[in-house]
């Protein structure tokens, strides 16, 4: 069609805003437009027009509507958490895939304080602020009390995914949003929003559920701290920065606290690095062998060289990050159980309640969850507590 091969006259800094927010490179994308580097920077400079037909391959691989591509100038967007991987030559670059989480969780974020407003329903949560020089083993035993998660009620947990859901439900009831979303894991495990109502947490769901656990209480800790920050939540990782530190440190003690380890641990310690005693503790309190080695560590059970030999050998080997993936697949999993793990019981309820009082239409309802209307019923259905 004629269309297709038409030129399109745009602002040229929409289009350099459009593709440097995109998270892809000019070679990427000058494979999609099936055209050459050059023709891509001189699109992206103005001195080249867009086809039609490049137009639309843009609006679908950036996620972007095409209304965006013709707006007078770039859209103001808020700005990326800060970045806590300590990734070389990375710092502040993420991949497309990472880009395109960070604006879906603020798109889910602007939702949230839309719908909440429609119903009169607070977004707003209120914690104190704390420093990297603060307590985490006091802080993390203090916020158990405050979740209601005891030793008991950790032990009875059938898995860790209940223990993580369990969690999810505490802090949402806190007005945090928590949301799983896909990322490359090498680029990101998780981060959080604080720079306004709601928060979100956001995790990755290429990790193992125990790492996301983790990964969950890790970010909490930023919220504690008060920031926004992307980052790789790993006990593993040598960490430089003091507030990853303390990140770590809290997420592990809140998981698997002093006291609660000091006992376990005085019970087995003539085997406490062995493999079927770290197994039965790692099952018993559905932390992973990563947090019960830390604690080791921080309570001087172990030395650091012992911790760091140790930690090694428990690496998540490929085999069991893969069959992990394959279980969450899509197809694995039923799509009303998939849509309540992404957005949450709380974000569904939302939704449901703004539709009940005819806020929204069901069209939108269906948008926001992006579901088909079959599911609608069962997903408000898995979402019911």
């Amino acid at each position: 069609m004629a269309i297709e091969k038409e030129t399109i006259p745009l602002e040229p800094l929409v289009i350099k805003w459009i593709v440097d927010s995109s998270g892809w490179t000019y070679e990427e994308i000058s494979k999609r437009l099936k055209t050459s580097v050059e023709n891509t920077e001189k699109i992206v400079k103005g001195e080249k027009k867009l086809t039609f037909r490049q137009l639309k391959e843009l609006a679908t691989v950036f996620k972007r509507p095409i209304a965006a591509f013709f707006l007078s100038e770039p859209k103001p967007e808020k700005p990326k958490p800060n970045d806590y991987r300590m990734l070389p030559n990375k710092t502040g670059k993420f991949d497309k895939k990472t880009v395109l989480v960070l604006r879906e969780a603020r798109k889910l974020q602007e939702t949230c304080k839309e719908l909440s407003k429609n119903i009169h329903t607070e977004t707003k949560t209120k914690f104190e602020n704390f420093k990297t020089s603060d307590n985490f083993q006091e802080i993390a035993l203090n916020y158990r009390e405050t979740l209601e998660l005891t030793k008991e009620k950790q032990e009875k947990f059938k898995s860790a995914y209940e223990f993580f859901n369990f969690l999810r439900d505490k802090l949402e009831d806190l007005n945090i949003y928590v949301f799983q979303f896909s990322m490359p894991l090498e680029d990101a495990r998780g981060f959080v929003f604080v720079d306004e109502f709601p928060y979100v947490i956001v995790v990755n769901t290429k990790d193992i559920i125990e790492a996301r656990l983790f990964s969950l209480m890790h970010e909490f800790g930023h919220i504690l701290l008060g920031e926004s920050v992307i980052d790789l939540p790993d006990i593993r990782l040598s960490q430089e920065n003091e507030k990853e530190k303390w990140c770590n440190s809290f997420a592990a003690s809140f998981l698997f606290p002093k006291q609660l380890a000091q006992s376990v641990f005085d019970k087995n310690k003539s085997k406490l690095t062995e493999r079927t005693t770290l197994n039965g503790m790692s099952n018993k309190y559905k932390v992973s062998k990563a947090v019960l080695l830390l604690t080791m560590r921080h309570l001087n059970f172990i030395g650091q060289k012992a911790f760091e030999d140790k930690l090694n050998q428990y690496k998540p080997k490929p085999k069991e990050k893969l069959r992990q993936q394959k279980k969450e697949s899509s197809g694995g999993i039923p799509s009303d159980k998939k849509t309540v793990s992404k957005v949450g019981t709380k974000f569904v309820s939302l939704v449901a309640n703004n539709y009940d009082k005819e806020f929204i239409t069901y069209t939108d309802a269906l948008n926001y969850l992006s579901i088909k209307s079959k599911n609608f019923d069962k997903v408000l259905a898995k979402a019911k507590k």
